[in-house]
Parts: C-alpha cells; sequence; structure tokens
C-alpha cells in the first residue's frame, strides 16, 4: 500500500488536472506523468484468454483487475491499450465499456471481458511470453471520472500515456 502522502500528492494532482480546461493537451500528459513517476499502477493484474481460433484469427479475450489508490472513486469509462515486453508490443485493443468499470476509493474491480484483443505479432510469435506470466504496458490512454457517486456523474479526465511494467498476467488456454 502506498504512504498516505503518496495518495494526498496523487489525490491533489487529479484535483488539479481537472481544474484545467480539457483541451490542453499539458493537462491530459501531466496527470500521466505523475502517475508513471510514483509507479502507482492502475492495473493489478492481467488475464488473457486463448482459443483454438485465437491461432487463425490473433484475437485473444482479455479482463483486467484496476486499481484506485484514491480515496475518491473512480470510474472508467474507455481504455485504450498496447501491451508487452522489451518494448515489443505484442496486444493491443480500444475499448468503451458498455457499463463503466466502477472502481471504489482504495480498492479494486474487475473490467469484466474485453474480446477481440489483437495479438499484433501473431499468435504463434506470442506464445513465446506465456511462460513469463508478465506484460509491461507500452502505452495506456484512459477516459475516467474522478469523484464519481456509485458510477454516476464525476469529473472527466483523459489520461494519456500511462506506462507500467511487469503485470502479473495469467494464460488461460481454452483449446476444446
Amino acid at each position: 500500500m502506498l504512504p498516505f502522502s503518496s495518495l494526498l500528492f496523487a489525490l491533489f494532482a487529479v484535483l488539479f488536472v481537472s481544474a484545467t480546461p480539457a483541451s490542453s493537451p499539458s493537462s491530459r500528459d501531466l496527470l500521466a506523468d505523475v502517475i508513471n513517476a510514483l509507479k502507482i499502477g492502475l492495473v493489478t493484474h492481467i488475464n488473457v484468454t486463448i482459443t483454438l481460433d485465437t491461432l487463425s484469427d490473433n484475437l485473444v479475450t482479455i479482463n483486467f483487475e484496476a486499481q484506485n489508490p484514491l480515496i475518491i472513486e473512480l470510474t472508467i469509462d474507455s481504455v485504450s491499450t498496447s501491451a508487452g515486453l522489451n518494448n515489443t508490443e505484442f496486444a493491443s485493443f480500444d475499448h468503451k465499456f458498455a457499463r463503466p468499470v466502477v472502481v471504489p476509493p482504495l480498492k479494486k474491480a474487475n473490467s469484466g471481458d474485453i474480446p477481440n484483443v489483437l495479438l499484433t505479432q501473431g499468435a504463434t510469435a506470442s506464445l513465446d511470453i506465456i511462460p513469463l506470466g508478465i506484460l509491461d504496458l507500452l502505452n495506456v490512454d484512459v477516459n475516467v471520472r474522478a469523484g464519481s457517486f456509485f458510477g454516476r456523474g464525476g469529473v472527466p479526465l483523459k489520461i494519456t500515456g500511462l506506462r507500467q511494467t511487469k503485470v502479473p498476467t495469467t494464460y488461460n488456454l481454452l483449446l476444446g
């Protein structure tokens, strides 16, 4: 768990960024820079489901566990991600949640299944990373609402350029 001072700093950054105009490119990147510098990491675990169809269509289904280190609720409306290892992208997706993901203060929430995640190197080349059990989030852009109440309202924030390394990843093979 992060020290309370780090949580307060992150909360201050959220409030500062939300007070600046959303159209300002520097305001969108400032929050990502703060989160990256503090190594807070919004994702605690990734699950990847691989099927026989994956070998021909290069698509997998994923879900992830998101954490909220703040003392206010966060609601995730959409996410765009590229993930891989050693700066090589192996997967990417852009997803708008039909039912936004509500992450209570200081808790975690699962994203639910996100289908059609593209294996950018192809399924066969991606098999080599399975035994490692980790993924790096190379670039994450996320639309959240800070200070929502049971998923309603909140201050909309577009956070661009999040990065995170060595996220624990489980690969589930459904070959039947």
